[in-house]
């Protein structure tokens, strides 16, 4: 006899479920940023080759979203969510007896499969419990997720033995429970024809959300290059501007997320179209402070830079999911949502790939910085002048 309706986990402990979840998997991304150092060490590899590899997670999750991305709302949240699980596990065993840069570019490419696949199913999944509490966890989420992911691994390496493998298998613990957790989960999806056909990458938006989701979409690709920007160069500048500790890198990341994370929280009463002015402007603000700290070398200017721009980061992106997923039908939220991460890890991914170049054929790290963060300060006012037609009483 299977598990009875009683037994089931509330939606209050399901949506709490679902945001661990989105949690463990952005830890998870984000752990190796702290360990390419010693990678790098190791395996004597270029600042290009750690953009690739960095890069990398970011294309294989634009594959998952583009073709499993609307699955779940076809065969169910529950079985896309344990099969997702199940990936990322063996990308953190391939994290754990990674020998050299072919198998870290495995296990990131494995991990972003993992992410792409999850990530349609836990968004919607948290919305189907609960509407408003599930775009306010979506928003928050990722800057817990990022900020804990790097700082408790470089904490493991300043104090603990085994740096590049103990991460790891806390991550594979958490993910084994989560995993039993799913399977008392109830699901909030009825099956529906047309699972194979979903597969089929297409690009297709329904009619009530296209404006709205042309007018978010220079703002995620802005933010998204912002954390881009701090993933792939952060922890490299905080070293570069003085003598530091790989946990001073990992702490950069965490301030970074949990000012998004905090950010989220203050405006989630605001109005979408405030949140995101909000948002872009902090970006911009924030990666001036960013651009004149390299500059002059300014340790503690940096920091600030890096608060603002995650206060930027966790507007633009809830404004973002405030304006176009009140709009959203049910069946439509994890094709939706997956369109939405599109456009985000494109921003994520391909500047940091860019910018990996410019580090080593370009003018270096410093200047590299200079440049990524105008180029950032440039999409930022291409998406505040692009929020200047949307009507003021925009979805909350």
């Amino acid at each position: 006899m299977g598990i009875t309706g009683q037994r089931r986990l509330s939606p209050e402990v399901s949506l709490l479920l679902l945001a661990s979840i989105l949690v463990s998997f952005l830890a998870a991304s984000s752990a190796p940023t702290p360990l390419y150092g010693i990678y790098q060490a190791r395996w004597h590899f270029s600042p290009i080759t750690t953009t690739v590899v960095f890069a990398s997670y970011a294309v294989a999750v634009l594959v998952a979203l583009l073709t499993v991305g609307k699955l779940s709302d076809h065969v169910g949240r529950r079985p896309v969510l344990l099969v997702a699980i199940a990936v990322q596990m063996v990308a953190l065993v391939i994290f754990v007896f990674a020998d050299g840069v072919p198998t870290l570019l495995a296990a990131r490419a494995v991990q972003g499969l993992a992410a792409g696949t999850a990530t349609g199913a836990v968004g919607a999944g948290m919305l189907d419990v609960n509407r408003a509490r599930g775009t306010l966890t979506n928003a928050i989420a990722p800057g817990i997720g990022t900020g804990t992911g790097a700082l408790l691994s470089a904490l493991f390496i300043q104090f603990l033995p085994a740096p590049t493998r103990l991460v790891y298998v806390v991550l594979l613990v958490i993910l084994l429970v989560q995993a039993i957790g799913v399977m008392l989960m109830p699901e909030t999806v009825t099956p529906m024809r047309g699972a194979l056909r979903s597969l089929r990458p297409e690009v297709r938006l329904p009619r009530a959300v296209r404006r709205p989701v042309l007018v978010v979409l220079p703002v995620l690709f802005a933010v998204w290059a912002l954390a881009g920007f701090y993933g792939a160069l952060g922890p490299a500048l905080v070293r570069a501007l003085g003598p530091t500790s790989i946990v001073v890198g990992g702490v950069a990341l965490f301030v970074f997320a949990i000012s998004s994370s905090i950010t989220v929280l203050l405006l989630r009463r605001a109005p979408a179209r405030t949140v995101m002015l909000i948002g872009i402007t902090a970006l911009i603000i924030g990666m001036i402070i960013t651009l004149v700290s390299v500059t002059t070398d300014v340790v503690a200017g940096f920091f600030v830079g890096i608060a603002l721009g995650g206060a930027g980061f966790g507007a633009g992106f809830q404004g973002s999911l405030m304006t176009v997923m009140p709009l959203v039908e049910a069946h439509e939220r994890a094709s939706v949502l997956s369109l939405l991460y599109i456009v985000c890890y494109v921003g994520f991914g391909l500047p940091a790939v860019i910018a990996g170049f410019l580090v080593v054929y370009g003018g270096g790290l410093p200047r590299t910085a200079d440049e990524y963060s105008a180029a950032i300060i440039l999409l930022a006012a291409v998406a505040l002048f692009g929020l200047r037609g949307v009507r003021k009483n925009a979805p909350g």
